[in-house]
């Protein structure tokens, strides 16, 4: 793996070793940043503010960093996958600008101050078919930690049942065995 665009453009990606994570593709990972590049409804990347949940080898916030972001969250609880994360953090010397958040993401109790939320854009690649999901938008809803008109990119498999109530699907695309939503909250919070 690689890192698609921008400043580390080209750079390899260390991933985990073993199968408790699924790091998603390089062609994937293009088409995904290709649309957040174009789309009239995504926030621009130049100084964003990421999160990069279920986050494995940290690929899709590498990338939003190499693009322009301004800092990123890796969410990450298992260890081989918070090694390799830490590992590309420091080979591509991104320290000032990332944290790793080794809580479970489905727990997720942050604040957004200590950790430079709310975030425009949130990237959440939990295990497929588990609806991993559902808790975690209800905890980013719940601590406010989505900036106003921040995106949420979901990544599942192409069979799994996703019914999103309080989310806007700006888009729906799949690619191979993944499929792919961007979200907006719609609701207002109170």
């Amino acid at each position: 793996m690689r890192i698609v665009s921008g400043s580390l453009r080209g750079r390899n990606i260390i991933t985990p070793d073993g199968r408790k994570t699924r790091p998603t593709s390089d062609q994937t990972r293009e088409s995904i940043f290709n649309i957040l590049t174009h789309a009239e409804w995504a926030p621009s990347l130049e100084g964003a503010i990421v999160a990069d949940i279920f986050a494995g080898s940290g690929a899709l916030g590498l990338e939003a960093i190499s693009r322009g972001a301004e800092f990123c969250l890796f969410v990450e609880t298992e260890p081989k996958a918070r090694g390799a994360i830490r590992d590309n953090i420091d080979k591509m010397n991104l320290f000032g600008c990332t944290r790793i958040h080794r809580h479970n993401a489905v727990k997720l109790k942050i604040a957004p101050g200590n950790l430079r939320g709310p975030f425009t854009h949130i990237f959440m690649d939990p295990p497929y078919n588990k609806g991993l999901w559902r808790p975690v938008l209800s905890r980013l809803r719940e601590y406010d930690l989505i900036a106003d008109n921040g995106v949420i990119i979901l990544e599942d498999s192409v069979e799994a049942e996703i019914d999103i109530k309080g989310y806007e699907i700006l888009a729906d695309k799949n690619w191979g065995a993944a499929r792919v939503l961007f979200l907006r909250e719609h609701e207002v919070r109170l």
